[in-house]
């Protein structure tokens, strides 16, 4: 049977003893949109939201969620990022915007959620800062794309 790691044996919460394990180089890659209204969009594209430059705070916000990740997630591992990257590609047909956020650590466990939270808090940061101008846009797709490291090695979505 596939036991769920963060239940014990009574089927209670607990958080993943890594002690045992090695620590290797662990990088991460998750992606996520936001799809915005018309208006909205150009505003972002021309930087001209009143709050300020959209993507570069959005840019942040999803840096310093990926390092706070553990005070967000319980039960997960405090880890230290070597490296965070957070980018956007905006399509204008779709008037979506793609982002994508890629994690690193020399760890024991992985840089997952990390990444994770990094595209969520970017995404939710354009929303903030957008709100005004339309609050209909819709955050979507947020999965992991890749990851490497440890025991389990390489996975990548299909």
């Amino acid at each position: 049977m596939n036991r769920l790691s963060h239940l014990d044996s009574k089927g209670n919460a607990r958080m993943v003893d890594v002690s045992g394990k090695k620590e290797t180089v662990r990088t991460a890659v998750a992606s996520g949109e936001i799809t915005l209204s018309k208006e909205a969009f150009l505003k972002v594209k021309e930087n001209a939201v009143e709050k300020g430059d959209v993507l570069t705070v959005a840019k942040i916000a999803g840096i310093q969620g990926a390092k706070r990740t553990y005070e967000l997630i319980p039960l997960c591992h405090k880890i230290f990022l070597n490296h965070v990257d957070v980018t956007f590609q905006m399509n204008e047909k779709r008037r979506a915007i793609a982002i994508e956020a890629t994690t690193k650590a020399t760890s024991k466990t992985g840089a997952e959620m990390e990444a994770l939270t990094a595209v969520s808090l970017a995404a939710l940061t354009i929303y903030d800062m957008v709100k005004a101008v339309d609050r209909g846009m819709i955050i979507s797709e947020i999965k992991l794309l890749r990851k490497s490291g440890g025991k389990s090695g390489v996975w990548e979505r299909q």
